[in-house]
């Protein structure tokens, strides 16, 4: 919602106070700001398939995907969505290219939150190997390269393989982008999605071009996690996909209305997530700061209230970390 000139202004604003952002559609003030943009419509859809189509399946692919299905079943009637995203299932092809073994020799156990899940199972299904020592020792031997990327920084720091992309991981904690030093050295890039907007846009004028100008296009099939969700419903295929659905008890320690992600067992009798139990600490205290921010946008979308968007701000990670309260918040309850 708001197209290009909304995204850019996620970035411009809050970039006159010093606040440096990479993503900015998740967490953050870009995502405070998105969310607040994207959850009324989306609640919206969701109580016109309540009315229209009750037992219809809303799969979702908007960000901030921690919020907006937890915007539609917190906020209407109609219960029955999914959030799918590429972040598990790339992450899990990195690692394995990653140790060298064949992805479908992999059995990998995943979870937590959307862009904030971990891999917390890693092993060779042939021989029973953890990979974890595997991937240490890789990580050790390239310090230049692997080392200095922020989701493998988090890894060597708290043991478990983040889903995130590096330069999106960076917005999640507070120890990267206010630090011009860890910028540099982890890679860190500054406005990244604006750049990648700006290509998308160019791509589509040139395919804009084609199509008026009558050119064929080429098109190749690729394998795409909602239409496999449906395939599996429609004819029964077991498949493993990991979605982002309510929390009600997946996930010990996390609020039961939490958009978590999970693996997910999908065919004939509809979409089953897996109950998880206990994260590692460690992991579950990132995933609490990350769920504060959420929650509080969630309800102040839901509940129109100004203020919790102000505490969300004064919450988050990064911006906590970079500016002091009055930057990040013109408002007081005084």
């Amino acid at each position: 919602m708001g197209g290009y000139r909304a995204t850019v202004t996620d970035f411009e604003i809050p970039a006159t106070y010093g606040l440096r952002q990479t993503i900015a559609d998740t967490i953050g003030i870009g995502g405070i700001m998105r969310g607040l943009r994207t959850i009324p419509v989306v609640v919206g859809i969701g109580n016109d398939m309540h009315e229209l189509c009750p037992d219809a399946l809303l799969l979702n692919y908007t960000n901030p995907m921690a919020m907006v299905p937890w915007g539609v079943y917190a906020g209407t009637p109609f219960t029955n969505v999914v959030g799918v995203c590429h972040s598990v299932r790339d992450t899990h092809h990195f690692l394995a290219e990653t140790v060298g073994v064949p992805e479908e020799d992999v059995a990998f156990r995943t979870a937590g939150f959307n862009h904030q899940a971990f891999v917390l199972g890693f092993r060779r299904r042939s021989t029973g190997e953890d990979l974890y020592p595997r991937l240490h020792e890789i990580v050790e031997a390239d310090p230049e390269g692997l080392g200095r990327r922020v989701r493998v920084e988090i890894f060597k720091r708290f043991g478990y393989f983040p889903t995130e992309s590096s330069e999106h991981s960076s917005e999640y904690v507070p120890w990267f982008l206010h630090h011009d030093g860890e910028v540099e050295r982890f890679r860190c890039e500054i406005d990244e999605y604006i750049r990648r907007s700006d290509e998308n846009l160019e791509e589509w004028k040139r395919t804009k071009a084609q199509l008026d100008a009558g050119e064929e296009l080429e098109i190749e099939p690729t394998s795409e996690l909602a239409s496999e969700i449906v395939h599996s419903l429609e004819t029964g295929t077991i498949r493993e996909v990991y979605t982002n659905v309510r929390n009600g008890g997946l996930i010990d320690g996390l609020p039961a209305d939490a958009c978590v992600e999970v693996p997910t067992l999908v065919d004939g009798n509809g979409v089953q997530p897996t109950r998880i139990g206990t994260l590692p600490p460690q992991c579950l205290a990132l995933n609490r700061t990350f769920v504060n921010v959420v929650e509080l946008t969630v309800r102040a979308a839901l509940e129109e209230r100004r203020d919790l968007v102000y505490q969300a701000a004064l919450l988050d990670p990064n911006t906590a970390a970079t500016l002091p309260r009055r930057a990040s918040c013109g408002w007081s309850t005084t």
